[in-house]
């Protein structure tokens, strides 16, 4: 050691050591520091966003149809977009600023990006073998403690994927549903990245990730321990739900808490700092679990499959509960047999917030057309939603139930350029996505193959890339 480093580090000890006694010379107990003094403060973000949007170049796009995100149309409109931020949508006569790309649009249309609000790319990656299954903690009905960021693989191949055939510019990645609570979510941008740190969308709340009905009981009760039922489902959830609420009562008092990882979590969720979505297929169950979240004082951002929500879209609506739905995925287990082609338009004609989701490796890459079946179903049953509106479908409705609408979601001014170009109307099962842009970066270009996104784990093998 260093002698003047040494002599400091004694000075130092013996400074806290006089710091230590009180004034009659008698040692204070830690009882007798103040409250605040003793309450821990622990890091909420000890894995932050490293984050940073690639390079790009100021870019107008004209002469092209606009779905705006939240509703609008512009026939023959302009997109312009610089350093990362949408700047101007409008019509035909929009002013192009010297020294712009200039790409044209015509025949073709303008979307924001599709925000997946399900998936669990990187978590159940490609190739999905066993050594890959990192969704599930299925070890205890409610593992909170756990991050699903800590099991994403950056190098799944569903990831560029995701971005080339689909569009998708930014996922939410959950735990699976074998638990109660399942961990915390995280949403990302759908980037290249040596890391997920290096993906996480920067300032995006955290999601714990909850599930009922059918997959608890069966797990935990096929291992002969609670939850066996649904009744047992509630209980469990209750008990640990009172155990978070005591937890954050010692927290909000300036109480000493030993750091427990789990009640951390959902002391976040009770602060309404973590947004809860909430697996669910069955309309009674989900009206159960908002009694529940009253009870304990959360909110439900967004119920997750939901298959039975058309049954209670006025309470959803009521509620500002959000519905992540498929358009036609039903009767592969009890709880998902009562579904309707109709169930999109349904709940977002009762004025609730309706999403489109994936939940599958397959189908992020087709939202799309997953979007136009439910719109389809809906024309046939007379709720005529237009094609812009039913855009909000895939993103501005799932940018707000994440947190992020504020952001990205939409073609607004001072928002992300989060863009993408089709090449003919998104709703076509014969459209694809022919350039896409990720904060006014280029990332995808379907004319230009040095424009495909190649994960390291797929150089030099069969079906590089996926070049369709």
């Amino acid at each position: 050691m260093i002698p003047g480093i040494k002599g400091s580090l004694l000075a130092a000890v013996s400074l806290a050591l006089v710091g230590c006694a009180a004034s009659d010379g008698k040692p204070q107990t830690a009882s007798a520091q103040p409250a605040a003094e003793k309450s821990a403060k622990f890091n909420k973000d000890p894995y932050p966003s490293t984050y940073r949007p690639y390079a790009g170049r100021p870019t107008a796009v004209r002469g092209v149809t606009i779905f705006d995100g939240e509703g609008g149309r512009i026939d023959n409109g302009v997109v312009l977009f610089a350093d990362g931020k949408v700047e101007a949508v409008g019509g035909g006569d929009t002013a192009i600023p010297a020294g712009y790309d200039v790409v044209d649009g015509s025949g073709k249309f303008v979307t924001p990006g599709i925000i997946d609000i399900h998936s669990h790319l990187g978590d159940y990656p490609s190739p999905g073998v066993e050594a890959h299954s990192d969704g599930n903690e299925a070890t205890s009905p409610t593992t909170p403690e756990v991050w699903s960021e800590h099991s994403v693989w950056p190098q799944d191949p569903g990831f560029s994927r995701a971005l080339a055939n689909g569009g998708v510019t930014s996922l939410l990645v959950l735990p699976g549903s074998a638990n109660l609570m399942g961990g915390r979510s995280v949403t990302l941008k759908n980037v290249p990245s040596r890391t997920v740190q290096g993906m996480k969308f920067p300032g995006a709340p955290y999601g714990l990730k909850m599930a009922c009905g059918e997959n608890p009981k069966r797990v935990y009760g096929g291992k002969g321990r609670a939850p066996s039922t649904r009744m047992g489902n509630f209980a469990v959830n209750r008990a640990t739900w009172q155990k978070a609420a005591a937890y954050k009562k010692k927290m909000d008092e300036g109480k000493a808490v030993d750091r427990d990882l789990a009640m951390e979590t959902l002391a976040g969720v009770l602060a309404g700092e973590i947004l809860i979505h909430n697996h669910c297929y069955r309309a009674d169950e989900m009206a159960l679990v908002i009694d529940m979240s009253k009870e304990f004082g959360y909110k439900v951002s967004t119920f997750h499959h939901a298959v039975e929500s058309y049954k209670i879209a006025d309470l959803l609506a009521k509620e500002g509960i959000c519905s992540a739905m498929w358009a036609d995925w039903w009767g592969f287990k009890m709880e998902a047999y009562d579904s309707v082609n109709e169930n999109v338009p349904l709940v977002h004609n009762a004025g609730a917030c309706a999403i489109v989701h994936s939940d599958d490796a397959n189908q992020i890459q087709r939202l799309n057309q997953e979007a136009a079946k439910a719109l389809k179903a809906g024309r046939r049953m007379g709720i005529n939603v237009s094609d812009e509106v039913a855009w909000t479908w895939l993103s501005h409705n799932p940018a707000k139930a994440l947190g992020i609408g504020d952001r990205t979601g939409s073609l607004k001014a001072g928002k992300m350029a989060d863009v993408v170009l089709w090449n003919g109307n998104p709703f076509s099962a014969y459209t694809r996505p022919e350039k896409v842009w990720i904060d006014g970066a280029l990332m995808f270009d379907a004319m230009d193959p040095k424009r495909r996104p190649v994960s390291d784990f797929e150089l030099g093998q069969p079906g590089e890339g996926d070049v369709k």
